[in-house]
């Protein structure tokens, strides 16, 4: 309650239905009635949809004419709407920083079915208790460094990149492999026109290479962020090649002439390479890494071949790591996905079983460039007569991840045609629910339904090599139980495809650290507001693209990273920015030094000067 010797404030208390979104399970009449017994409180009322220009005029109208000290909203997150209402306050004459909201739908309306009356009533009071204290604040305005920083150089970063550049941008394009492409290159073909993925990614790779405004850092990873929105300061660790960039020519003799193999990361283990290699030959930059790891001068201080076989002499056993910062005014997280590794759903037999592969695999046997060249064989050599493709391991899972990975359906059809194409093999498509959605997408269902494949509505529940029947031995079974025919079956194949989930990149927690990034439950970067802020995160300055922010195919990703150049642009373009007035400060004469802040931070935006 307010004191006796607390001056009276009029305060105004606008509770918004939002559909059902609040109203649902929230009676807004009560809490209107509750709100308008509280102290300072002048005018108290519920509206369907206060973000909407209606509902801002109400707002409006009530400050000038009630004059109104202070507004509190008892809405959704300020994450959302906050800036939309403080607009209608400044716009209605009253300082934006005298606004409060009060988050009755994440914190009440949507965690708490029932009985959540009084939690909204104590959520609205505390609201309104604290726009009582509430002070104006002036905000300012900073210049806004027109350099962009990229973290991720798969399809999502090089579009961002070469859309930021194109403008006349300084771009500085992060990738932590050794060269940029990401999942895209490691694909076989693109749905659903079946084109090379290499044919529409390579000349990508080579623009962006070639950009006088792209500055491309392979093999390097951000180390630290600090800063604000328009000036951020980032340390990017540069792991060394142990050859020269500069003088390199790309020829390739070092790599012929290394007497050492060793298992393809980029082939996923299926193929080799060299010890001294490139992940694959469309790679940019076209210079060799060593792999210090296995490499017998490092092993053992001898070989050395590829140094003394070098014309150009580009190879430099001596490089060190190096960090190298980079001032930037705004930054595009594009990192991307991985697979859901299978290994621990046993029912599958992934790595137990010969000839159960993922489908990531799938796509680099069927690759030109891949370890058969392009020919579907099994483990012994042969072609298959019988291909199984499993949908949904890992994903709609409850024990996993219980979010649909959106493309797998199409994928699994892609690889239909393919099998049919390559071996011409009979394929059988177990499948839960059949997602095609995209332009295009119905048709090449069809197609491939046309092409006589085979589909089975019902989760495996098996795979195994137990043969019961003579038809069934020397091969793999499939064991699942047919929802339409409602009887459980069990398939003889040669090879089974699973279409595992798709998971967050490995080093996304770090680099959420790094930002003060938020995230889902499912683990992906969480945009600010998904119907119409998709890329900004929940970090001014810093924006979100591509698989990053969630499972998306190649078109929708390519859209995202445009959406993304483009609101960096128009931020960076105005050249300056707005600070937010509503920070925190440090009262230098009652520190102690504790160091706990900095801790406790989500943000991390607080740090340590030991001099002080």
């Amino acid at each position: 309650m307010v004191g006796a010797t607390e001056q009276k404030r009029r305060i105004g208390v606008y509770i918004c239905r939002c559909a059902t979104g609040v109203a649902g399970s929230v009676d807004v009449d009560e809490l209107r009635e509750f709100a308008s017994r509280l102290p300072s409180v002048v005018v108290a009322r519920g509206c369907d949809a206060g973000c909407s220009e209606q509902g801002q005029n109400v707002i409006k109208d009530d400050i000038r004419n009630l004059r109104l000290e202070r507004v509190v909203v008892a809405a959704c997150s300020p994450r959302i709407h906050e800036i939309t209402f403080r607009r209608a306050c400044r716009e209605a004459g009253l300082d934006p920083y005298l606004l409060q909201i009060a988050k009755i739908r994440e914190q009440c309306s949507w965690v708490h079915r029932y009985g959540n009356a009084e939690k909204a009533k104590a959520l609205l009071q505390a609201a309104v208790r604290r726009a009582y204290y509430l002070e104006p604040l002036r905000s300012s305005e900073v210049s806004a460094n027109p350099r962009v920083l990229i973290i991720g150089g798969g399809i999502g970063g090089i579009q961002a990149a070469l859309k930021i550049a194109d403008t006349g941008h300084k771009v500085y394009l992060v990738e932590r492999d050794p060269s940029i492409g990401g999942r895209m290159m490691q694909l076989d073909r693109v749905f659903p026109t079946l084109e090379s993925s290499s044919y529409i990614l390579a000349p990508k790779m080579a623009a962006v290479a070639s950009h006088p405004n792209i500055e491309l850092m392979t093999y390097s990873e951000v180390e630290e962020v600090c800063g604000y929105t328009g000036n951020f300061k980032a340390r990017i660790r540069k792991k060394p090649r142990y050859v020269d960039e500069s003088k390199c020519t790309g020829c390739g003799i070092c790599i012929v002439n290394c007497p050492l193999r060793a298992p393809s990361e980029f082939d996923l283990g299926l193929g080799k390479r060299r010890v001294i290699y490139t992940p694959f030959p469309q790679a940019v930059p076209n210079i060799p890494v060593v792999d210090r790891d296995r490499c017998l001068y490092f092993d053992r201080g001898t070989c050395r071949v590829c140094e003394r076989l070098c014309e150009a002499r580009a190879i430099d056993f001596d490089q060190q790591e190096r960090i190298e910062e980079v001032e930037v005014g705004a930054i595009v997280v594009a990192t991307g996905y991985d697979l859901f590794d299978p290994s621990p759903m046993c029912q599958y037999g992934y790595k137990r079983l010969d000839n159960v592969l993922t489908s990531l695999e799938f796509e680099r046997m069927c690759s030109a460039t891949g370890p058969t060249g392009g020919e579907i064989r099994l483990s012994d050599g042969a072609a298959p007569e019988r291909v199984a493709i499993v949908h949904c391991v890992g994903s709609r899972d409850q024990a996993y991840f219980d979010y649909c990975s959106r493309v797998c359906c199409m994928y699994a059809l892609k690889y239909s045609l393919l099998i049919r194409e390559k071996a011409d093999a009979d394929v059988y498509q177990f499948y839960i629910d059949m997602q095609c959605y995209g332009k295009g997408f119905e048709e090449f269902y069809r197609h491939a339904s046309a092409q006589g494949t085979n589909f089975v509505r019902g989760e495996v529940a098996e795979v195994t090599d137990q043969a019961i029947t003579a038809d069934e031995r020397g091969k793999l079974i499939v064991v699942a139980e047919d929802t339409l025919l409602r009887k459980r079956i069990r398939i003889p194949v040669d090879m089974v495809i699973l279409c595992p989930a798709m998971k967050p990149r490995r080093g996304t927690e770090e680099v959420a650290r790094l930002l003060g990034l938020a995230r889902g439950a499912d683990g992906f970067f969480l945009e600010r507001q998904p119907k119409v802020e998709p890329t900004a995160s929940s970090s001014n300055g810093v924006f979100v693209a591509g698989c990053a922010h969630g499972p998306k195919d190649i078109t929708d990703t390519v859209a995202q990273a445009s959406a993304a150049a483009a609101e960096v642009l128009a931020m960076i373009n105005r050249g300056k920015v707005e600070m937010e007035a509503a920070s925190a400060v440090v009262d230098e004469s009652l520190h102690s030094g504790c160091k706990v802040c900095p801790a406790v931070c989500a943000y991390d935006a607080m740090s340590f000067v030991q001099e002080k």
